[in-house]
């Protein structure tokens, strides 16, 4: 078989590619053991609903990011129209000074002047270039690419025949989290029913919307396609969830496992992370033995999701069929943020997200080890008033607890 380039795997562990949608999250995801992370500036990203950085914090990031030893991946990855190119010619000179360790990039003009005005930095294809072949691939790797993110409608046995004709290429494949309806997500109902392009940043989520059928004769007698009072959700698909065939991913030649979720939470980021890096690291010591832990599931039961699947993975359409859900499933919220601990005074200083207060039993989330549970005994001001709940949103408070407690780790609430 003929093949293409220099050898890009090996045995080394694939990579754990996280989303970072704005510093807290790229702190958290640092926090609970990303190798990478993706994020994206307040232009030319397809995510314009999420926080995204500034400037400032971009470099900051980049500078903390680095100094944890985790890369950053800045994503440039907009479709763009004529009037985003000057736009994108100032992002990538900013780009070039910044240390960003790869761009991702969709738009092959945007590809041409990367090449020009970023020389050094790594180019990575994003998703939207859907690239569903070895031939596509190769293209890619022509034009300079180092890493191409394949079409999330692959399959396993696709993704070993790509590895194999080019294995100069690094490839990249979404492992977990939300899955667009379109074809690897470009999708245009949004600028259809809203005016808000999904290739430009801006998409509604109309998939998640609620829709009937209606037969032309009788116009205003809408009819349910699934048996449900409220109508049918025939758009809106199930999550990803990649986990128990991780050792199958890395057969087949994946250099990186990228998840879904830029504008999701900072506890979906640390649950999410936390999970696939232990269920990495297992594997990477025993790759022959590697099992799912019953706690690995019920750690992504406890965030915000939809009903799990493996995408395309296996080349089932059962596997991607809409959920018939209309709601997202959690068994958590997110009560506290920890931002320092005082050993001396056996006390934290938290920022409150949800609200919380003496008598309620919190669950601690942090790396290296199993949650456990705190009781709230007394609770206190930043000014030392005690109190019995926080009255503000967003309120530092000083929680005393006798268990050393890291910054970043979480507390959560169950919901009854």
């Amino acid at each position: 078989m003929e093949s293409y380039g220099e050898m890009a795997s090996s045995s080394r562990l694939p990579e754990l590619l996280v989303p970072a949608g704005d510093a807290e999250r790229l702190h958290v995801a640092v926090h609970y053991g990303a190798d990478a992370v993706y994020a994206g500036l307040q232009e030319l990203n397809l995510r314009a609903g999420a926080n995204n950085f500034n400037r400032e914090q971009f470099m900051e990031s980049v500078d903390f990011a680095h100094r944890h030893g985790v890369r950053v991946y800045a994503v440039v990855n907009v479709m763009a129209h004529n009037h985003h190119l000057n736009q994108a010619e100032a992002l990538l000179a900013f780009l070039n000074e910044s240390g960003v360790d790869g761009l991702i990039i969709s738009d092959p003009g945007v590809a041409e002047m990367a090449k020009k005005i970023t020389p050094g930095i790594p180019l990575h294809l994003s998703t939207q270039a859907n690239v569903t072949n070895w031939k596509s691939a190769y293209f890619w790797f022509q034009q300079g690419f180092k890493r191409v993110n394949l079409a999330r409608e692959l399959t396993l046995e696709e993704i070993k025949e790509i590895r194999e004709k080019i294995p100069g290429l690094e490839l990249e494949s979404f492992v977990h989290g939300a899955m667009c309806l379109a074809y690897s997500g470009r999708c245009v109902l949004s600028s259809y029913f809203t005016g808000r392009g999904a290739n430009r940043g801006a998409c509604t989520h109309p998939c998640r919307w609620q829709y009937h059928l209606v037969e032309d004769y009788r116009p205003g007698e809408p009819l349910p396609v699934i048996e449900d009072e409220e109508g049918t959700y025939i758009l809106s698909s199930r999550d990803l969830c990649m986990l128990e065939y991780l050792p199958d991913l890395w057969r087949a030649g994946l250099d990186s496992l990228k998840i879904e979720g830029r504008m999701k939470t900072i506890h979906y980021v640390a649950s999410v992370t936390k999970i696939y890096r232990e269920a990495l690291d297992s594997l990477e010591r025993d790759p022959t033995e590697y099992r799912i832990f019953p706690r690995w599931k019920e750690e992504l039961e406890k965030v915000s999701h939809r009903p799990y699947s493996t995408g395309f993975y296996f080349g089932s359409p059962l596997q991607v069929e809409p959920s018939s859900e209309k709601n997202y499933f959690k068994k958590c919220i997110l009560a506290g943020v920890v931002l320092d601990y005082f050993s001396e005074q056996d006390c934290a200083l938290v920022e409150q997200r949800n609200r919380f207060g003496v008598g309620d039993r919190l669950e601690v989330l942090t790396p290296g080890s199993e949650p456990f549970k705190i009781e709230v005994n007394r609770l206190y001001t930043v000014e030392g008033e005690e109190i019995e709940k926080a009255p503000h949103p967003q309120q530092r408070l000083i929680l005393p607890v006798n268990v050393p407690l890291k910054k970043w780790d979480l507390l959560r609430i169950y919901i009854d």
